[in-house]
């Protein structure tokens, strides 16, 4: 079973900015989202500082959030690394299983992937994380490289610390539509 630590708080500066753009959009009437908790159960409890020390996760977490952008469902998960590739351990099986399930019910999944020694963000559709991890279960590298994260999806921080993802989103859906493919 899965353990809480003190690595409990990786990603947060991260959540941080993310959470401020959805509160933007949402007051815009741009989208609405829901960060997903990942619910623990605590074992140990520093009552003095009133933390939790201990605790093991009750169940495996699907998402970091989940919303609907101008009627189109949207889910996606937040990764970031300091490196100039994006770990697949960083990504658990059955968060891709639920991003493609997403996606078989007309939703659209990603990731929003920050590399923060280059303070570049990125949009990564789902159906490239599963080429990639497919690629790594049959023996191949075990990470997606910078390389394979496209231009035209990087998203631009703007204004108030606002991180334009939807804007980014937009384009794929354009892109998308002129291929005539069904996106995610």
């Amino acid at each position: 079973m899965a353990h809480w630590n003190s690595r409990g708080l990786r990603g947060s500066a991260l959540e941080d900015i993310i959470n401020v753009t959805n509160e933007y959009y949402r007051r815009h009437g741009l989208a609405l989202f829901q960060k997903i908790p990942t619910p623990i159960t605590p074992v140990q409890v520093d009552n003095q500082k009133h933390t939790i020390t201990l605790a093991y996760f009750e169940q495996s977490s699907t998402v970091d959030y989940i919303g609907v952008v101008q009627g189109i469902p949207v889910c996606f998960d937040a990764k970031e690394t300091a490196q100039k590739h994006l770990p697949l351990q960083n990504i658990h099986e059955h968060q891709l299983l639920f991003m493609e399930d997403f996606c078989a019910q007309q939703g659209l999944s990603f990731l929003l992937v920050y590399f923060s020694t280059l303070e570049e963000y990125y949009f990564l559709p789902v159906a490239v994380l599963r080429q990639y991890w497919d690629m790594a279960q049959n023996g191949g590298r075990k990470s997606i490289p910078y390389q394979a994260f496209e231009k035209q999806y990087q998203i631009q921080q703007k204004g108030n610390g606002i991180l334009h993802y939807l804007d980014t989103l937009a384009y794929y859906l354009e892109e998308q539509a002129q291929k005539g493919e069904t996106p995610c």
